[in-house]
């Protein structure tokens, strides 16, 4: 079981440009964070959870003036659409931090002065390549084009006075600190660029400008503001009360891990240590730089009009299913591509057909018969499950902790399927089966915490790590509401077409043309074989009618067993795709109807007829 700990943990996510409002990739970065707290409050540590909005530089002033108002005014009107976004979300962090904040503003001049006295920060003059659009200073050979080779656009060449921070001093140091500590930059495969980048050679880094006025002014020369990524990085000092070195600050720092698009890696792997060296402070454990999301295979801008912002997200499921499937479709590291009718997918078939469907049934059960407490089950044992979503959570392996989770879903499924306690009224396994959704509910609640909650309501037990370590008491249970209706997915339709064809769509209908294509034939199941891949399929061989029988994957197995479908006879799709499952290619469709899949069978034809035979 998991042991509960006293340590604490310190988690942060990059503060935002709030020049637009939250979408897709801010949730995705903040949600993870919140996921992370949400585990390790579950573990009982003293957790501390940091976000915020970075409001300062060229950037900003320049989107200020276009919307014909000031910086600070500008940006507060933006501040509520973060916040807000991150209540929907059900995102509990513990301060939102604003540079623009007074603390964070002396925080920063204090940091600068100190940084200047310990020798590392020395007057120049700055010519090189800017992109203002990322804040970012490029050299020649970074660039694609002469363009920003995160934006793509034309770069600016500045040239003007500048302060300078001794970022080459720390290369050697820096390179040490990559090989001693291989975990320091994660995922590991993003390492790589970065320690071949520092190896190459590090340049002093421009940290002020005199060519706008945006910012916090440099403590030793008024006349130069302070760059907005030294201004940005410090916030994960000021935020926990560097100012006053207070008791907060000394026990949370250094942080635990630093969750970053991998855009900014750089930032937070080379210059913010180097600074933290400069200032002779611990160093964060961990750096976590993840992929970006593309929208139907493109990249998300606003030109193209794809941006999801996070009301369009919430839209399509509910919290709990954006939250669920932005973490169970690719690996926490790995680019990502977001669609619709993907999200409802796993909406559909995981969150309503699984996990929505053993808690009614379960509780409709618990409701009606009653359960009958036993010390321990070895049917339903959940103690490997939550082994190995403990180890997966905490390395970051957020979709391998779903995946496990729901492997053990598939397990309560079968296992209910198998000792079908509607017939035995059997309270033992009806409590073995509420057991097991209790462990279920407290691994989802980090992901999902008020899917989470709603279960512990209904079955009558906490979202804690000393519950999940107990026996579930008996109680009187009601069958629970639905917790996922089931979603279709939306599609735009041009109102003025009115063809028969477009009011058949509009009316989420077929037209008859499309109908006819289908080639629906009789046929007869001659072997039975399970999927080797997959607990739920069976490998049919099916005659057709026609010179060879076909492979026909078909998931049957929970509900029928062998002998019950050998040598007989039902309707089948016999001109659909072939496609893989599981790495077996099916060549067909077998049709089956029902409510549920308790109550799924078969169709076949009212009498005998020969393989092959058409419905007509």
């Amino acid at each position: 079981m998991v042991k509960i700990n006293k340590r604490k943990f310190y988690v942060t996510t990059p503060i935002y440009y709030p020049n637009d409002i939250p979408h897709i990739g801010h949730a995705y970065t903040t949600i993870a964070a919140d996921i992370l707290a949400r585990w390790y409050k579950l573990k009982e540590y003293d957790l501390f959870f940091l976000t915020g909005t970075d409001e300062h530089g060229k950037k900003m002033e320049q989107t200020a003036e276009k919307a014909k108002r000031k910086p600070k005014t500008f940006v507060d009107g933006l501040i509520p659409e973060f916040k807000n976004a991150w209540q929907k979300l059900n995102v509990k962090y513990d301060r939102f931090i604003r540079t623009t904040d007074s603390d964070h503003e002396q925080v920063v001049q204090v940091i600068l002065s100190e940084v200047h006295k310990n020798g590392d920060i020395y007057e120049g003059y700055y010519e090189g390549y800017y992109c203002t659009a990322c804040e970012a200073y490029y050299t020649e050979k970074d660039l694609i084009k002469d363009c920003c080779p995160i934006h793509k656009t034309k770069i600016e060449k500045l040239k003007e006075e500048s302060y300078f921070f001794k970022l080459s001093k720390y290369q050697k140091i820096l390179l040490d600190l990559y090989e001693k500590n291989p975990d320091f930059i994660s995922p590991r495969y993003r390492s790589n660029e970065i320690i071949n980048r520092v190896k190459e050679g590090l340049q002093d880094l421009s940290i002020s400008r005199t060519s706008f006025s945006w910012g916090i002014p440099l403590p030793f020369d008024k006349k130069h503001v302070c760059y907005v990524w030294f201004d940005a990085l410090i916030n994960y000092l000021s935020g926990i009360g560097y100012l006053e070195k207070s008791k907060q600050f000394k026990k949370y720092w250094p942080a635990d891990v630093h969750l970053v698009g991998k855009d900014i890696l750089w930032f937070h792997a080379v210059i913010w240590p180097a600074i933290l060296l400069s200032l002779k402070l611990p160093l964060p454990r961990k750096i976590f730089a993840h992929g970006w999301w593309t929208i139907n295979g493109e990249k998300m801008s606003k030109t193209s009009g794809n941006v999801i912002n996070i009301e369009k997200l919430i839209s399509f499921a509910g919290v709990d299913s954006a939250r669920y499937f932005l973490f169970r479709e690719t690996p926490f590291g790995n680019d990502g591509d977001f669609s619709e009718s993907a999200l409802i997918k796993r909406h559909n078939t995981e969150l309503a057909d699984k996990l929505g469907n053993l808690v009614t049934r379960v509780s409709t059960l618990a409701e009606k018969y009653g359960l009958e407490k036993i010390k321990s089950s070895k049917s339903l044992d959940s103690s490997k499950t939550i082994n190995k979503t403990v180890k997966y959570i905490e390395n970051y392996e957020f979709d391998k902790a779903l995946n496990e989770i729901f492997a053990f879903i598939d397990k309560c499924n079968e296992y209910i399927q198998d000792k079908k306690p509607w017939e035995s009224h059997d309270k033992k396994v009806i409590y073995e089966l509420s057991n097991g959704i209790k462990s279920i509910s407290i691994l989802l609640s980090p992901f999902m915490p008020e899917t989470a909650d709603k279960i512990a309501k209904n079955f009558n037990f906490e979202i804690s790590l000393k519950s999940l370590g107990t026996s579930l008491q008996v109680v009187k249970i009601k069958k629970s509401d639905i917790l996922f209706k089931k979603m279709e997915e939306t599609t735009t339709v041009n109102k003025k077409q009115s063809s028969p064809h477009a009011q058949a769509k509009q009316e989420n209908k077929i037209p008859y043309e499309d109908f006819v294509k289908l080639d629906l034939r009789v046929g007869k199941i001659i072997k039975v074989e399970d999927h080797p891949q997959a607990d739920k399929l069976y490998v049919l061989t099916v005659d057709l009618g026609e010179e060879k029988p076909r492979t026909i994957i078909a998931g049957l197995r929970l509900k029928y067993k062998k002998e019950d479908l050998n040598g007989k006879l039902g309707i089948f799709v016999a001109n659909l795709e072939p496609a893989k499952l599981r790495g077996i290619e099916s060549d067909g469709m077998i049709l089956a109807a029902g409510d549920n899949y308790d109550s799924i069978v078969i169709l076949k034809p009212e009498k005998e007829v020969k393989p092959g035979s058409k419905i007509r």
